[in-house]
């Protein structure tokens, strides 16, 4: 049984996106270009999908069930906390990020195949959940966006990924630092992984999501599902029981290119992020788009914002 009492849930800061400075990786950067296309869409789900693969966090995802009682407010809540860490300011990114491991301190229990206690913010789990997120977005935004970033841009974007990981509690000696070494990771994690019969409801509730839970989600789900599974080795959409017709992997790609490509206009983008997502996304994505040049023009790192916004700092002031 979990310890958590109350869904876990992230809340976006009462603040606009960008008010004090450009956060962790500023205009110019891989992060701010891959994290707002709307590939972003398809990348999400293929990471929520893919964190049912760690048996912990599928029992965090299990005992809790937020997911089955308001699918479309976690997914919106999750995905809002990425888009934060990538392109807000960093006193929200610092905020966010103390609340929402303060959320996932309550989530523990008892993982029922192997008998072992899990907690949402261990640092392995947290791994996970955040190489499966920024290499999941980066792999939509090439196979149905604008294509690969130039080498210099993604060594930029694996370095943005290691300082991302400063907000949450990974170990930063563990985080990956290039394509190659995220390759290694997905070989040393792949003997750790498995998927359980609750694994399998997750992902297929994640992909497939049922019209009791409101048109838009069931649709949405169903028209982006076959474009992330075309992304996924075919190892893991057997292991999850989600594979598809080899004439759907081909024939999706080129479709999802050309309605991507028409997505350029501001509304349509943020009406995909409404629909596909939810109102706190479309919300800091709006931000985003409108935000001006910030008090303190410049880019800072985690631990410096910490120091300045922090819980420590914020209970000395």
């Amino acid at each position: 049984m979990t310890a958590a009492t109350t869904r876990p849930q992230f809340d976006a800061p009462a603040r606009t996106i960008r008010e004090v400075d450009y956060g962790f990786f500023g205009p110019d950067s891989p992060t701010w270009k891959v994290w707002t296309a709307s590939t972003a869409v398809i990348g999400f789900q293929r990471a929520v999908t893919l964190e049912h693969f760690d048996p912990a966090l599928t029992a965090a995802v299990a005992d809790v069930g937020g997911i089955y009682t308001d699918p479309r407010g976690r997914l919106d809540h999750t995905f809002a906390y990425f888009l934060i860490a990538a392109v807000a300011d960093s006193r929200m990114a610092i905020e966010a990020s103390e609340h929402l491991m303060q959320v996932h301190a309550k989530a523990t229990g008892i993982e029922p195949i192997s008998g072992k206690r899990y907690s949402a913010n261990n640092p392995d789990s947290q791994l996970w959940i955040h190489v499966t997120g920024w290499h999941s977005v980066l792999k939509c935004y090439e196979m149905y966006g604008p294509g690969p970033l130039s080498p210099a841009e993604e060594k930029q974007y694996w370095a943005d990924c290691v300082t991302a990981a400063e907000l949450q509690t990974c170990k930063p000696a563990d985080v990956p630092r290039s394509r190659e070494e995220v390759r290694e990771y997905f070989a040393m994690m792949r003997p750790k992984l498995s998927s359980s019969e609750r694994a399998h409801r997750g992902m297929h509730y994640l992909l497939f999501t049922p019209s009791d839970r409101g048109f838009k989600l069931w649709a949405g789900s169903r028209l982006v599902a076959p474009a992330a599974i075309a992304t996924l080795p075919k190892w893991m959409r057997e292991t999850g029981g989600f594979d598809q017709p080899g004439l759907l992997d081909a024939a999706y790609p080129r479709a999802v290119r050309i309605a991507i490509a028409a997505l350029k206009n501001d509304r349509l983008k943020l009406a995909v992020a409404r629909n596909g997502v939810g109102p706190m996304t479309a919300r800091l994505l709006k931000e985003h788009m409108e935000a001006g040049i910030p008090q303190n023009p410049i880019t800072v790192t985690p631990s410096q914002a910490r120091e300045l916004y922090g819980r420590a700092a914020r209970t000395t002031a």
